[in-house]
């Protein structure tokens, strides 16, 4: 299986929590040959695919659009770079990565995160990497050359193109979670072609700010007010050294969809999903939660009055890398799953408990 030509612009595309714009483009150009696209002020985007037999009842499909990064916080004399992260990086991650800044003129400026000089004792006691040990090099030699390329506040991803692997996976930056992205609008652009047969209005969302808090996913709640949610967003794989099926749940690269379980999810959700995947032999597993899931799945759960929410993640290796691995046959059945499970909700399909 060969990456679709919209997943694989959408990984290229920069796009760091509050600096969607790209990805957004994208994703709103491939909405709007079938759906009706929309934004909000914090970066969300929307596509409505309408049923005639809706009457107001709609399914929001959710994702977030937005990645991790890092930021600059000052400039130091000698050119150097200070900054500190958006969303959640380990600093032995970040050392030693190249990367690239989104400016003010559009332009991209190349860098590299150095750590600071190590003496031969401190060498020898291996010290964890902290992100004050760290600085980032644009190759400017004082400071007021390296204002007039970046200034403070100015984001930027690291460096991880998409590269196909054997056996149909796929390696990238981003894909947390621009699968997801892709996965949302793919899945309504297949209901809509299900014209009169489907009973409610489909909305995907590409939310902004998820690794920041979830911020664009609390806000489209809210506005949507949607009968159910189905979040999508990718989960730790337990198949590679450090991982732990008895944890939370088996996760394995090519397992298929895998259905969220626990108390912030709705049951009668949670068995929908389960439902359609064995009457249509959509592969899937189970991962359980006892608390919240750290996804947009809780924003839509507490929203208004509440909303019966499910979630159905991608199993992932290297999250938070500029190596995320994952199968492309698992986001096909996630796709599917979405499908299936659309496709049995009516108006007055009922999810109190």
């Amino acid at each position: 299986m060969r990456a679709p030509d919209l997943l694989q612009a959408l990984l290229e595309a920069p796009g760091p929590s509050g600096h969607e714009e790209e990805p957004n483009r994208i994703w709103r150009d491939a909405a709007s040959a079938f759906a009706e696209v929309t934004s909000d002020t914090l970066g969300t985007s929307f596509a409505r695919v309408r049923s005639p037999r809706a009457d107001g009842a709609s399914v929001a499909l959710v994702s977030h659009i937005d990645e991790v990064g890092v930021t600059v916080t000052n400039v130091e004399e000698n050119g150097l770079l200070s900054f500190t992260t958006v969303g959640g990086i380990s600093a032995e991650t970040l050392s030693g990565q190249r990367i690239g800044f989104l400016t003010r003129d559009g332009s991209s400026v190349p860098g590299a995160i150095g750590r600071k000089r190590l003496s031969p004792e401190q060498r020898r006691e291996a010290p964890r990497v902290e992100l004050a040990d760290l600085h980032i090099d644009i190759g400017a030699t004082s400071r007021e050359e390296a204002e007039r390329l970046v200034r403070p506040g100015d984001v930027a991803v690291w460096n991880g193109a998409p590269v196909e692997l054997p056996n149909g996976r796929l390696m990238s930056r981003s894909l947390d979670n621009r699968l997801g992205a892709y996965v949302v609008l793919e899945a309504a652009r297949r209901l809509g072609e299900l014209g009169g047969e489907l009973g409610v209005d489909v909305v995907a969302v590409a939310a902004a700010q998820e690794e920041i808090g979830s911020v664009g996913a609390r806000a489209a709640a809210y506005g949507l007010e949607p009968a159910v949610a189905i979040a999508v967003d990718v989960t730790p794989a337990t198949d590679y050294p450090g991982g732990d099926p008895r944890r939370a749940g088996r996760v394995e690269l090519g397992m298929g969809a895998m259905i969220a379980r626990g108390p912030t999810l709705n049951k009668l959700v949670s068995q929908l999903l389960a439902d359609a995947a064995e009457s249509e032999a959509i592969p899937h597993g189970f991962e359980v939660y006892t608390r919240q899931t750290a996804t947009d799945a809780d924003e839509f759960h507490a929203a208004r009055a509440g909303v019966p929410t499910g979630l159905v993640s991608i199993p992932m290796r290297y999250l938070h890398t500029p190596n995320e691995l994952s199968a492309l046959d698992d986001v096909e059945a996630v796709i599917r799953l979405l499908v299936a499970a659309t496709k049995r909700l009516e108006p007055g399909t009922s999810f109190l408990r």
